[in-house]
């Protein structure tokens, strides 16, 4: 509902683009100059020249605060109107703002023999005008975080590009000591330049996998090298068998031999795996360099990309080396699930459900019927229940524990089964055991084991473990991350959207839990 603004200089095609904007998307148009000529009853050369221009300032302004009061409008500006900041702060209240640029020679070239009544500050030498507010004008423009050069663009092509930033969905997350913002929209991958050019500098290593490169990463850097940056890329083995140090040590040659300095920045382009190993990378590379993370897996989108935890395994167990390392930015862009099998969005609704049964009973009863879209709105709500729970607890001292629900068994079965198990589909068969422990010690009641393991039936999700050795899966528990004194630490569910933490688990309850799941 939010208003879409649609500044910038004359002749960069607001007008044009922001009709068929408005028509796509059935919101009503304002042309701010238009507006001032209806309520002056004049047009704007009269204003101009009979009243002075304070007179059309202020009525500018007076536009604006009365369209500020409104939503669902597509407004185009007019070239002077947000370079006011007393306008520019009341009009950003509701709207997102998208400046649309041009050069200077396809600006001339549009308004060449342009009425000097419909433009005023022209006057008699247009160009030397352009070149003069151009100049003026330069520094406002660019500090706007959303720009389209319109100067090879078509007006659809520039109204559809408008359409999906009006649709990007923006929050923030907060640790001590920073924040981060999470972008998530419809194809935000081929623009993530425009996103960085004002966050970082120096060189920028994409590091991806042998899955996810062929893919994007030739489109991420271009739109890198587009916005001046300085980007190449780093390609790794794809899997968590490579999760290793001998994979971070290749990650660090291949930096230096990029030119990768402590000015530059580690871009994370794939799924969870992969963001943990360059998130770690990129933590502890020359003491700590920039890090951003691009996820095109539904599970990393979700879970893994937010959050500041990196780390890679070691024989004995899952993520058991590792480092908190922040992001300066969290893309996300759903349109990339579209290349993803059907099993790697299970993965993720594993992830998702387990969000609901976390803290979100609405969620959970969104996911409980099976397969939907996963629309920028619903990633939103599964990834708020995360933010909630690591800004209050960002280097899991206490409540940030939570989210391991289902992950205690599900490791365990990952590093048993040699990782033939996926880890969404592990952390489902955990959500179960979590469940049934939680039955058995009281905690909750059995027909909680019902809604879970029919919620994730319905994403055709296990809830039986697989013909594994029970004893190595409790062997694989008790060198868990999570446990404390010697005791293995449960995440267990009460009821849907309410979990506690314990230690009065056994080792013999588990074992017997498991293996009535086993045999099953």
């Amino acid at each position: 509902m939010r208003n879409i603004i649609l500044t910038g200089f004359m002749g960069t095609g607001k007008t044009a683009v922001g009709r068929v904007v408005a028509q796509q998307l059935d919101r009503v148009f304002v042309d701010t100059d238009a507006k001032i000529e209806t309520l002056a009853g004049k047009e704007i050369f009269e204003i101009f020249t009979r009243d002075g221009q304070e007179t059309f300032r202020n009525m500018e302004r007076e536009v604006c605060r009365e369209l500020s009061a409104k939503q669902d409008l597509v407004i185009a500006t007019g070239g002077r109107t947000l370079i006011d900041q007393a306008n520019r702060e009341l009009m950003m209240k509701s709207a997102t703002v998208i400046c649309l640029t041009a050069t200077r020679d396809e600006i001339i070239h549009r308004l060449n023999g342009t009425d000097v009544t419909t433009r005023p500050l022209l006057g008699e030498h247009p160009e030397a005008a352009i070149d003069r507010l151009l100049e003026t004008r330069r520094a406002t423009y660019e500090s706007f975080p959303w720009r389209i050069d319109t100067t090879h663009l078509s007006i659809k092509e520039v109204a559809e590009r408008v359409i999906e930033i009006a649709q990007e969905r923006t929050f923030t997350v907060r640790y001590p000591g920073g924040e981060y913002e999470i972008k998530i929209g419809d194809g935000l991958l081929s623009h993530l330049g425009e996103m960085l050019k004002d966050k970082v500098s120096g060189r920028i290593a994409i590091v991806t996998n042998t899955i996810v490169a062929p893919l994007y990463a030739a489109s991420l850097e271009e739109s890198l090298r587009d916005a001046g940056l300085d980007p190449f890329t780093c390609v790794i083995e794809d899997g968590e068998e490579h999760k290793r140090l001998t994979t971070v040590e290749q990650l660090y040659e291949e930096f230096l031999a990029g030119g990768l300095d402590r000015s530059g920045t580690v871009v994370s382009l794939g799924g969870g795996v992969t963001g943990d190993i360059a998130g770690f990378a990129a933590a502890t590379f020359m003491r700590g360099v920039k890090f951003v993370q691009v996820p095109t897996t539904l599970l990393s989108m979700v879970d893994a990309s937010v959050g500041g935890k990196t780390g890679v395994d070691l024989t004995a167990g899952k993520n058991l080396v590792g480092a908190f390392k922040f992001p300066e930015l969290v893309l996300i862009d759903p349109r990339v699930l579209n290349s993803l099998p059907d099993q790697e969005i299970r993965n993720g609704a594993a992830e998702a459900i387990k969000h609901g049964i976390i803290a979100d009973l609405d969620l959970f009863d969104r996911l409980k019927e099976g397969p939907l879209t996963f629309t920028p709105e619903l990633i939103e709500r599964i990834l708020k229940v995360k933010i909630e729970i690591v800004e209050e607890d960002p280097y899991e001292h206490g409540r940030r524990e939570v989210l391991n629900l289902g992950h205690t068994v599900g490791h365990a079965i990952e590093q048993v089964s040699q990782f033939s198990v996926p880890h969404g589909a592990a952390v489902a068969i955990g959500l179960v055991a979590a469940a049934r422990i939680a039955a058995e010690l009281a905690h909750a009641d059995h027909d909680l084991t019902a809604q879970v393991e029919s919620a994730l039936s319905a994403w055709g999700l296990p809830i039986k473990v697989p013909d594994l050795p029970i004893p190595e899966v409790i062997q694989a528990l008790s060198r868990d991350k999570k446990r404390k004194n010697g005791r293995i630490r449960f995440v267990l569910p009460r009821k849907i959207g309410k979990v506690k933490v314990t230690e009065n688990v056994s080792a013999e309850m588990i074992q017997s839990i498991l293996q009535q799941m086993k045999g099953e």
